[in-house]
């Protein structure tokens, strides 16, 4: 049951990523230059207060290590490749375990 909520999130993140590259792809085609969407900048825009309110409380709690270089990046990295990336990992963590008796075109035996 977990691996399906897991699974489904996975592809829900496929699908935002999806989302967030058609949008940025079709905002580069309207300005005539390459034009993306940071994912802080996204989700400011889609919960204001509650993103400032988080920002703060991560910078006061976190080490400041995490903070400069992990988090800010993935703040500053486009919106379509965070949620790809998040959809990817979610969906191999997900994937049904390697059975031993599975037999393929590699392993069969005449």
């Amino acid at each position: 049951m977990l691996r399906l909520l897991v699974r489904a999130l996975g592809l829900l993140s496929l699908a935002g990523a999806f989302a967030a590259a058609v949008l940025d792809g079709a905002r580069s085609l309207a300005d005539q230059q390459l034009t993306v969407t940071p994912a802080g900048m996204t989700l400011a825009t889609l919960f204001p207060d509650k993103f400032d309110m988080w920002s703060r409380l991560v910078q006061a709690r976190l080490p400041h290590f995490l903070w400069d270089p992990i988090i800010l990046w993935t703040l500053y990295a486009p919106t379509f490749l965070d949620l790809g990336v998040l959809g990817l990992a979610l969906g191999y963590v997900s994937r049904p375990p390697h059975s031993p008796d599975a037999r393929s075109i590699v392993n069969s035996r005449p």
